[in-house]
């Protein structure tokens, strides 16, 4: 079994780092970063990044932001100090696809690989082991790590070089943010015209609008369960990527735009660290009216 170093043990990275773990795998995690108590017990904890490259045969990285990844890797106590040659880096957080690709150049001058492998499920998906693997990279690294993302995930895709990954995972965003508008905008028309938004939402998972958004985050609308999940101030960091990246790319992505504009009203009242679901919301500011006062009409 591989010794395998993961850094950022939150929602999803700690569930995920459980599945390795729960398929024989050791794991050495930094202990500059919060690690909960139960992995603290079946852990090797270090002194910082480093010394997991160290003492590791393959690294993931579990963390926020495209700073966050920068700093982890390159810092003065960063990963790439600890990496020796052959090693393999496994970025599977969800960042910018033009600097991965040069993270990954960065590293692959170290005599090492680089995979990016953002992931999509959310923390429901981490836990029970079916997330959704975009990866970017070299397929003898893909097929290296492959029985890693099988412990992690069921629908695991090696999508092309370097980039490609995280770019996959940028329009999985746009889909996910325009789904979860779909479903906020149907579910206040039919509560604000006098339908119970949890029966509309249960008949429509027989009919052609169903969908994991509609199963997942619609009940999370109508039962009013917003803690996270994934925080509205990730999705809208994958927004920005979006949105930055039409912007170069040449392309207009309105409906991205608005999606993003109405997290933002989310987050101006308060709402960053509410699950995306949540964008719901602020349609429901827009309308001083929210979609559980169907029931009391």
């Amino acid at each position: 079994m591989a010794k395998i170093g993961f850094i950022g043990l939150g929602i999803m990275g700690s569930h995920m780092a459980r599945n390795l773990i729960k398929g024989g795998h050791s794991l050495v995690v930094n202990g500059k970063f919060p690690v909960p108590e139960d992995l603290q017990k079946l852990t090797t904890v270090v002194a910082d990044s480093t010394a997991v490259a160290q003492a590791s045969d393959i690294v993931i990285l579990m963390v926020p932001d495209t700073p966050d990844v920068q700093k982890v890797l390159f810092a003065d106590d960063g990963v790439a100090k600890g990496l020796s040659a052959g090693k393999l880096v496994i970025d599977m957080s969800s960042i910018s696809p033009i600097e991965t690709q040069e993270f990954a150049k960065q590293i692959n001058a170290l005599g090492c690989d680089y995979l990016d492998a953002p992931v999509s499920g959310g923390e429901v998906g981490a836990r029970e082991a079916t997330l959704t693997i975009m990866v970017g990279g070299p397929e003898k690294s893909f097929e290296i790590a492959k029985p890693l993302f099988d412990l992690m995930g069921k629908n695991i895709s090696l999508i092309g070089e370097n980039g490609a990954g995280q770019t996959t995972k940028v329009a999985n965003q746009i889909i996910v943010a325009l789904n979860i508008e779909a479903v906020a905008e149907a579910l206040l028309f039919a509560a604000r015209s006098g339908a119970d938004p949890e029966r509309v939402r249960k008949a429509l998972m027989g009919g052609f609008a169903s969908s994991r958004i509609l199963e997942v985050h619609g009940e999370r609308m109508t039962k009013r369960t917003f803690d996270p999940g994934f925080r509205i101030e990730l999705h809208q960091k994958d927004l920005n990527l979006a949105i930055d990246g039409a912007r170069k790319l040449g392309i207009a992505l309105p409906h991205t735009a608005s999606a993003q504009q109405l997290f933002s009203v989310c987050a101006a009242n308060g709402g960053k660290a509410w699950d995306h679901s949540a964008m719901i919301r602020a349609l429901e500011i827009m309308a001083n009216f929210e979609i559980t006062e169907s029931k009391k009409a």
